[in-house]
């Protein structure tokens, strides 16, 4: 980005297929990189109470949020996406731009592997989480 910036205000020198690589690459880290942010815990979340919470307690938070949230929103944009992306593959669509890159089409089909990989990170962390939760119901039952 600083570069075609630099070229563009600098040197009055701009390429659309450079500004859309940009984009591409950008969509490409965000799209992809969900899963692993998932499966690394970086996440948005609300820390402050959460943190507190005992290990049973967050494994609960989490199993719910997963199962109530996370994967039917994946569901949903998987479901409303497929006709967006078959379709752009139908026409093997290309940038409106002239000079753009001719692989729209490539950049949609981020939406349906994205929702395939976060829930497959969802249910592998709602795994992780169940067994923190029986783990957890154990060692109380064990203490008593």
């Amino acid at each position: 980005m600083f570069l075609i910036v630099i070229l563009r205000y600098g040197f009055n020198l701009g390429w659309i297929a450079m500004q859309e690589s940009a984009m591409y690459l950008h969509a490409m880290v965000f799209m992809l990189g969900a899963a692993h942010t998932l499966k690394a815990d970086e996440h948005v979340r609300v820390d402050i109470f959460y943190r507190r919470l005992s290990v049973r307690t967050r494994s609960l938070i989490d199993i719910a949020g997963t199962l109530l949230l996370l994967l039917p929103v994946n569901g949903f944009i998987f479901v409303m996406s497929w006709d967006y992306v078959s379709s752009s593959w139908l026409l093997l669509e290309a940038s409106p731009e002239a000079g753009g890159l001719p692989l729209v089409f490539v950049l949609k089909s981020l939406i349906p592997i994205f929702c395939l990989t976060m829930t497959l990170q969802a249910l592998a962390q709602s795994w992780l989480n169940w067994q923190q939760l029986k783990q957890a119901q154990a060692n109380t039952q064990q203490e008593a």
